[in-house]
């Protein structure tokens, strides 16, 4: 028995929110990923290439925070209308009324 989003009592609108949230969550979560990744590999190699072993692995590992920081802070800013969009004319009827 399948039941349709009129039947379940969810809106369409609650479908789109969560879908996008998770978007959201996913590209978070991969930019992360990536981030700490390409630290790790950029200290490892570096501490090779100057035979100083944790120096670099450490320096970028700490340094990585706050650029990581700053690309969850963008991703989410460019997010936030899709997942609150402003009211497009409910604003002007309110202030008529």
């Amino acid at each position: 028995m399948h039941q349709t989003n009129s039947q379940s009592g969810r809106k369409p609108t609650d479908y789109l929110f969560n879908l996008t949230v998770a978007t959201v969550l996913g590209q978070v979560g991969c930019l992360v990923f990536v981030i700490i990744f390409v630290s790790m590999i950029a200290g490892l190699l570096l501490d090779r290439l100057f035979d100083t072993r944790p120096l670099f692995t450490i320096l970028l590992a700490v340094g990585s925070a706050p650029a990581m920081f700053i690309a969850v802070l963008w991703v989410v800013k460019r997010a936030t209308p899709r997942i609150n969009p402003l009211p497009k004319e409910s604003s002007k009827s309110n202030q008529e009324v």
